[in-house]
């Protein structure tokens, strides 16, 4: 290691500054609202061992320490030389790296005298990459091919010259050819600037201790890690949560971990998640430890509980994962994966509910569990061909915190998903106005903190043919979870022209056709509350409600607050109704998590050893019985359980056996709850 902390230091911040720079470049020179406005992009530094040694804390994606590029390397082999771009899209030839196809990679080695020192990383999220629909991503798309095109590793440039044949053919499978191009191009830009950086940095200090540096930062990360990790009370902790499927007829689809605290580390066993599933929300993380797409609540907590930390990849070396093969998170090759955010937000969602478990004063409520895009693709009215834009991250509030209520409208998870002007929107697809766009009234969860609000957006299209997707889309079902005496938030709805008798609840979108003047009105979750609302000053209460946060009704109810016709806070009724809310309680203890009332009636219904005796009898089963056994398991199941029957864990292997003898394995397919 670097023979003094300052030394180390300053290393770690000449990288970050260079990853900083870099991102920056990307971000200005880039073509489409996804980059400028959106920012889903990113840039970062990495070993010659596939470790992000630096990444950006300021702009594009801020999750991408855990990214693993180690197989990506390894897929480049030995014919690598000074002025090679590299580009892939395709998670299974990275093995983890890309995890869906719309997120596209380019990055070069920095030589040094004929050896490689590192690599320089950039990825953007294309709006198109071709595909069944416009915009590439459907959550009911079921294969791979059907998400884009795949670009295994290759090279784009080759020694600084342009492969042509292979631009060329790529853009021609893409809807937006014009601005993926310009989107490489500020990748590219942005490499170059990050290679003058480099080459500065390696001038200055010498390629032997630049290299031992990259070593040294990763290390000083991964010891304060195991500083952090090891202040919480060693054992073993569970918890579970559900994807909610049915916008691809799934039903509920569980996430499952046990949780072990030991040494330092965190071992997440996976064991017992649902199998992969014939829509796009599988995650391909290849059960890669440390991986980006599971750990990104854990990384933000460490964050939080030391905010010097070092940021890269060591800070996940000590998160070891082990996930069956076959299962939603770790799926067959082939398995689509265009929405596999709902999944991975779920996976941070369960991690953080068993580390709660164990450090309950540190983890917030959960947040609105939605990291939705919502897009549109119009014939343009001068040319007839597709346009494509996102018209804007649909998220909602932040669970409420320890110390601090969540944030509005959005989520700390996903804190770099940046709102995109309606102007400019507007200028971009001028057949889409926005109608209304500002924060969901009343829906974040009460509790001493109060959740996040949700958002509400609502527009017209003013095109015929056009077609509007959305990924992510989640919590319609299961509000987010109170904590610690906090109640839940608010669950998402779509509106299909409200207020009309033309009125439709649509619920969550896969792939809509709207017409001239259809309008649509989408409302996201609230964060879950934290802590006894019964605590939280009346005071704040009360300017809750003046400022459109909280109903009058919601004041009372929820937190026991009584507010005059006047708008004054009337103390002594409020003291009196507090009281008789307290009493009513019984003594009985406030709830370490509070998953409201639909939720608790499905657990009691379906108990974690239902779960679990269908887990096992499906695991090590072939793809498609997998598949199918899972999914008529849960049919028959809820359909003896609705009609009043009682059905025991023990049961189960029985009841698959009856299906199979009985051919009905492909009519008892999951329904929506």
């Amino acid at each position: 290691m670097i023979a003094d902390k300052i030394g180390l230091e300053i290393m770690s911040n000449r990288f970050q500054a260079i990853v900083d720079e870099m991102a920056q470049a990307l971000f200005r020179t880039a073509h489409t609202v996804f980059i400028k406005e959106t920012q889903d992009y990113g840039a970062a530094l990495v070993s010659t061992r596939g470790e992000v040694f630096a990444a950006s804390r300021r702009y594009g994606v801020l999750m991408m320490v855990g990214k693993p590029m180690d197989d990506a390397i390894r897929a480049m082999g030995e014919d690598v030389r000074e002025g090679d771009i590299f580009i892939s899209n395709d998670p299974e030839a990275t093995r983890g790296m890309a995890t869906h196809l719309s997120d596209v990679y380019l990055w070069t080695p920095v030589f040094e005298a004929g050896a490689i020192i590192c690599y320089l990383w950039t990825f953007v999220h294309m709006t198109d990459v071709g595909g069944r629909v416009s915009g590439s991503i459907a959550p009911s798309s079921y294969e791979l091919t059907q998400e884009g095109i795949r670009i295994p590793p290759q090279k784009l440039f080759s020694e600084g010259v342009l492969n042509e044949t292979f631009l060329k053919t790529f853009l021609a499978n893409t809807r937006s050819s014009g601005q993926n191009w310009g989107d490489m191009k500020a990748c590219i830009a942005a490499l170059n600037t990050a290679m003058r950086r480099m080459r500065e940095i390696i001038a200055r200090f010498g390629a032997p201790t630049v290299s031992k540096s990259i070593d040294d930062v990763l290390n000083y990360a991964e010891a304060q890690s195991r500083r952090v990790i090891a202040t919480v009370p060693e054992g073993v902790y569970h918890f579970s949560d559900f994807i909610e499927g049915d916008v691809a007829g799934l039903g509920l689809l569980r996430i499952n971990l046990t949780l072990t605290v030991k040494d330092g580390e965190f071992h997440m066993n996976f064991a017992g998640t649902a199998p992969e599933v014939r829509a796009a929300l599988n995650l391909p993380s290849f059960s890669k430890n440390g991986h980006w797409m599971l750990v990104t609540g854990v990384v933000n907590w460490l964050c939080t509980r030391e905010p010097s930390i070092a940021y890269n990849a060591g800070l996940v070396r000590p998160l070891k994962i082990s996930i069956p093969k076959g299962t939603i998170i770790n799926p067959d090759a082939g398995a689509a994966c265009g929405a596999r955010y709902s999944t991975s937000h779920k996976v941070c969602d369960v991690i953080i509910g068993a580390l709660a478990q164990a450090v309950p004063d540190q983890l917030p409520a959960t947040d609105s569990g939605q990291g939705g895009i919502l897009m549109v693709a119009m014939p343009d009215p001068a040319t007839s061909e597709t346009r494509v834009s996102v018209i804007q991250p649909v998220v909602g509030g932040s669970g409420g915190r320890p110390m601090a209520d969540g944030v509005d409208g959005t989520m700390v998870i996903l804190n770099f998903l940046k709102n995109v002007p309606t102007e400019l929107l507007e200028r971009e697809m001028p057949e889409v106005v926005i109608r209304r766009y500002g924060l969901r009234e009343d829906s974040g969860g009460a509790g001493r903190y109060r959740g996040g609000t949700g958002a509400v957006i609502e527009f017209e299209t003013h095109s015929p043919f056009s077609t509007v997707t959305a990924r992510n889309l989640e919590r319609y079902l299961f509000p987010p979870a109170g904590r610690q005496g906090g109640q839940p938030g608010s669950t998402g709805y779509t509106l299909l022209n409200p207020g009309t008798p033309e009125e439709k609840n649509i619920g969550k979108i896969d792939i809509l056709q709207v017409g001239l003047g259809d309008v649509i009105r989408m409302g996201t979750q609230g964060g879950g509350g934290y802590g006894d609302p019964l605590e939280r000053p009346p005071e704040q209460v009360l300017s809750d409600v003046l400022d459109g946060y909280v109903w009058r009704s919601s004041a009372e109810t929820a937190y026991g607050v009584v507010i005059a016709a006047d708008g004054v806070l009337d103390v002594a009724a409020t003291q009196e109704l507090r009281n008789r809310m307290r009493a009513a309680r019984g003594g009985k203890p406030l709830k370490a998590i509070d998953y409201g009332p639909v939720r608790e009636a499905y657990n009691a219904l379906w108990p974690t050893e239902l779960h679990d005796a269908i887990s096992a009898e499906i695991v090590g089963l072939p793809r498609v019985q997998r598949q199918t056994g899972h999914q008529a398991l849960y049919a028959e199941i809820g359909r003896r359980l609705e009609a009043g029957e009682k059905v025991l864990p023990g049961q189960v292997p029985m009841i698959y056996k009856e299906l199979r003898e009985h051919k009905l394995m492909s009519r008892r397919l999951a329904r929506p709850l």
